[in-house]
């Protein structure tokens, strides 16, 4: 399975995905990567992987059409089959999302439908989670269709959320557990292990 991999930030779980591969976990290779941030961390990690990197942003063009025909058509060039999102900060357009339909998913920092949504991403997460008191959070794999966070979830794993935590300590453990999640919900779809019926999605 080809994969391209959007990130706007340093793109630990892109790292992740990259560290799987190469221990012949993830029967599957990275085809490009795709940032709206030039100064992406994940950019250059995929340079010296000799993965083609794209910064690609919509201030670049003058429609969000132009902007999503641009995208799309890198995708194909580089023969792209799903996209993993990791740690992208853009929503994804109709066309992109259709064109990809049940091919694309994100890793979100806690239990999805919770602590989800407009906003809520980074360390916004983690503090949202603190301020309400949660005793448990933890990370989710889910697939991506027009709505932030709302699409089935693949995978999902807890951590206790213990008193001493603060958002900065919680961000750790999640992020571990992260790392763990991702690439085996990429590793089930590359084997053609997930059942989908209407909008639940099963791993065989």
């Amino acid at each position: 399975m080809k994969i391209a991999v959007f990130a706007s930030g340093r793109g630990s779980n892109f790292e992740a995905i990259l560290d799987a591969m190469r221990e012949g976990l993830l029967p599957a290779r990275v085809c490009v990567v795709i940032s709206n941030n030039s100064g992406a961390g994940a950019l250059e990690t995929a340079r010296s992987h000799n993965i083609p990197a794209f910064h690609l942003s919509q201030k670049q063009f003058p429609s969000e059409d132009a902007f999503s025909d641009s995208l799309i058509s890198l995708l194909q060039d580089h023969g792209a089959q799903f996209i993993a999102l990791a740690g992208y900060l853009k929503k994804l357009s109709f066309p992109v999302v259709e064109r990809y339909r049940n091919k694309i998913t994100n890793m979100h920092p806690a239990l999805l439908p919770s602590f989800g949504g407009p906003g809520m991403y980074g360390m916004n997460v983690h503090e949202a989670v603190i301020a309400a008191g949660a005793k448990v959070s933890g990370a989710t794999v889910h697939l991506v269709d027009e709505a932030y966070d709302r699409g089935p979830i693949v995978l999902q794993k807890s951590v206790e959320v213990t008193a001493d935590d603060d958002a900065a300590s919680l961000a750790v453990k999640v992020l571990k557990i992260e790392h763990e999640l991702y690439p085996l919900a990429l590793k089930a779809f590359a084997e053609g292990r997930v059942v989908f019926k209407g909008n639940k999605v099963w791993i065989r």
